[in-house]
């Protein structure tokens, strides 16, 4: 038994070992199965957030989509035909036609038809630049696919990968910004593109939009400029040398280098053939036309492109519908440009051709305008409009003194922002005061300079003195500061900005909502000549302002109207409040600061205020017969003190008023039904008994008193 011993144990110790050795596997085992385990739990996470995070981001995709980007593309291709000019019409006094303007750029274009474009051309432009084009629905997604990637893993901004569709979308509405959203945009409006048109159609319209370099627009003008052909007589080679070009003109133009287009060139021509749209031997043939200098680049004879100086009416016009076009159709600059000087459309314009005239023959002579008594270094500038205040029609445009030289030059009545001076007294203090019934034309006020206001400490002074208890019909004739000041203390100046913002139109800032701006017309960017006579309006309208507008109907060249430009109102005072202060008005245009504007007596009644800025900068006419409004502006292009006896603005004013309205029957302004009550005295008034009540005249005298100052009173 004792020798059996040691084998024993050693059988056990095996034995134990074994048991270990299995205990050891099976935890292993189960380690292993708990660890893949995990990892397919993981797995079936990780699939099941990105699933979810897939499925959030097309839900968030789609509403930003859906809500947030404009994929509407509210023009028809058929508008881009740009074979036909865009014309202005003026109407005569018996309701004929005149033509104004026909508008015209100098780009070269020439539209072709389908048929007369050779197939080389065609194919030529798919094989280098759309290869699926016949197959596509608008979008190439493996090309689009591949752009973005390139653009997200190599932090590219170059999205690349349009089609032919989607580059025609660019080129009639030039958005070619480099965004994401552009290019979904693009994404969207190509399908849908594709939906309303054939191949053929895309085609055409490309290959008669694209630009081809040197001024050249179209296949028509590219044959033209570089091989002097008409297009049905290129070559093989001609044709894939033009659509080479479309790459980058300033690149690959042949007037840039004949060697970098001959190169693409044969590339193309390579292109052609492995897709099929050539032969073997058409393409040897090609290639050898392009090595051995046979491609005969030639410049054309193109007609040299005289252009048409504009009218500032017709460049005004011009501004206004390519504006209503972008708001309206939703069109960037450039593409409502392009509509609109090559979609043959018919422009009726608001322009009175003898008022027009008599403005011209103002200001075209610099010889004859008003002479400083202190010379300049600059010459005197001005600007006006006429408008018919009733119906909002701009009769005429005096954009500047001199010659006109060039086109779309400065015009100081629709670009130039100056300050206003007292001429916004009218509109900006008294008119409204009276429309609240805050002031009547006889309500006493104290114009002197110890008065406080209630919300502000600021405190404006007169240039001409102070003449104590006066009434506001006195107050408004002289243009006395204090006095605006304390009528805009009652009236809040918040009120005073609302009335020129909320109902005249006004494009004022923040900064102007306040004391001195609008009591005294110094805004910070100022106004323009069109916005005054444009507010000017309300007062011979009782009190309805009628916007300014220089066309009234657009239509294309099938007759479909495109822009319809009716009457837009805006009621600002009263019937009432507004003929009190067309009496106040004719009272300052008759014996006030405007008495020289003073057409005489049994002429038209005249009205209107005058404005004068800091130091002798700007000076105004803003007013009115029965029939027109006029605002006036004077002053420097680089402001700066004006020495003149009187005002220059209202010399200018009464040189255009006469003419115009001495053919028309004399008639008179119409009366208040009702006047305002006495709302007693305000300002800071110390006297006992309150003094009588002065009533203001109901109707203006005849002629000048000769014991009446004729003085400006001007603002300082």
């Amino acid at each position: 038994m004792k020798e059996n011993s040691p084998k024993k144990k050693e059988r056990r110790a095996v034995s134990r070992r074994l048991r270990v050795a299995g205990r050891v596997g099976d935890a292993a085992v189960t380690t292993v199965g708990d660890v893949l385990r995990l990892v397919l739990r993981l797995a079936i996470s990780a699939v099941l957030i990105l699933l979810c995070a897939g499925l959030l981001f097309g839900c968030i995709f789609a509403y930003y989509v859906k809500n947030t980007l404009t994929t509407d593309l509210n023009i028809s291709l058929s508008d881009y035909s740009l074979s036909l000019s865009s014309t202005i019409w003026a109407y005569n006094p018996d309701g004929s036609l005149a033509e104004l303007a026909v508008l015209q750029t100098d780009e070269n274009r020439t539209w072709v038809d389908y048929e007369d474009i050779p197939p080389y051309l065609e194919h030529a432009a798919v094989a280098i630049e759309d290869k699926r084009f016949y197959e596509h629905k608008g979008v190439d997604w493996y090309r689009t696919a591949g752009a973005f990637v390139n653009m997200f893993l190599g932090m590219k901004n170059d999205f690349g990968g349009s089609t032919i569709t989607q580059q025609l979308l660019k080129n009639v509405t030039t958005e070619d910004d480099v965004t994401v959203q552009r290019k979904l945009v693009e994404i969207f409006r190509a399908l849908d593109l594709e939906k309303k048109y054939t191949k053929e159609e895309i085609m055409l319209w490309y290959l008669n939009v694209v630009y081809f370099g040197e001024g050249a627009y179209g296949v028509y003008e590219a044959a033209d400029t570089y091989f002097g052909k008409d297009i049905q007589d290129l070559s093989l080679a001609q044709c894939a040398s033009i659509i080479g070009i479309t790459n980058n003109p300033s690149l690959y133009s042949p007037f840039v280098s004949v060697k970098r287009n001959a190169d693409r060139t044969k590339i193309i021509l390579y292109e052609m053939y492995d897709q099929g749209y050539i032969s073997l031997q058409e393409y040897r043939d090609a290639v050898a036309d392009v090595d051995g200098d046979e491609l005969h680049f030639v410049r054309g004879e193109n007609e040299v492109y005289q252009q048409e100086i504009y009218s500032y009416y017709v460049e005004t016009v011009i501004s206004d519908v390519l504006s209503d076009l972008q708001n309206r159709l939703g069109l960037s600059s450039e593409a409502a440009r392009q509509l609109l000087y090559h979609g043959g459309y018919q422009i009726y314009a608001c322009v009175d051709q003898n008022v027009q005239a008599i403005v011209d023959s103002v200001y075209s002579d610099p010889d004859s305008m008003p002479k400083p008594y202190y010379a300049s270094t600059q010459p005197l500038q001005s600007a006006c409009i006429v408008q018919d205040p009733y119906t909002g029609e701009i009769k005429a445009i005096g954009g500047a003194i001199g010659e006109k030289t060039k086109n779309f030059n400065w015009n100081y009545a629709i670009n130039a922002r100056r300050p206003a001076g007292s001429s916004i007294k009218p509109l900006a203090v008294y008119g409204p005061a009276m429309d609240l019934g805050l002031i009547s034309e006889s309500t006493l006020v104290n114009d002197s300079p110890n008065v406080s206001l209630r919300g502000t400490w600021w405190y404006p002074r007169n240039s001409g003195g102070y003449s104590g208890i006066i009434t506001i019909w006195d107050a408004l004739v002289a243009s006395k500061n204090t006095v605006s000041a304390q009528i805009l203390d009652k009236l809040t100046p918040t009120v005073s900005f609302e009335y020129l913002t909320d109902r005249m139109g006004f494009n004022l800032v923040e900064a102007d909502r306040d004391y001195a701006p609008l009591a005294l017309g110094q805004f910070t960017n100022g106004v323009t000549v069109r916005e005054m006579a444009q507010a000017y309006s309300t007062f011979p309208n009782d009190g309805v302002m009628t916007y300014g507008r220089t066309y009234s109907l657009v239509t294309d060249s099938n007759g479909v109207t495109v822009l319809e430009n009716n009457v837009r109102t805006s009621n600002v005072f009263n019937t009432d409040a507004a003929r009190c202060m067309t009496e106040m008005l004719e009272a300052a245009a008759w014996y006030g600061t405007g008495y020289e504007v003073y057409l005489g007596y049994g002429k038209m009644p005249v009205a209107g205020k005058t404005g004068t800025t800091s130091d002798d900068c700007d000076r105004w006419f803003c007013g009115f017969s029965p029939y027109y409004v006029l605002a006036v502006w004077t002053g420097y292009e680089m402001p700066t003190t004006m020495y003149y006896s009187g005002n220059p603005a209202a010399q200018i004013w009464r040189r255009i008023m006469a003419p115009i309205n001495d053919p028309l029957p004399v008639i008179q302004f119409n009366d208040p039904v009702t006047r305002g009550g006495d709302t007693g005295i305000f300002g800071n008034l110390e006297i006992t008994p309150e003094p009588t009540l002065t009533p203001a005249p109901t109707t203006v005298p005849t002629e000048i008193p000769a014991e009446t100052p004729q003085v400006t009173v001007v603002t300082p």
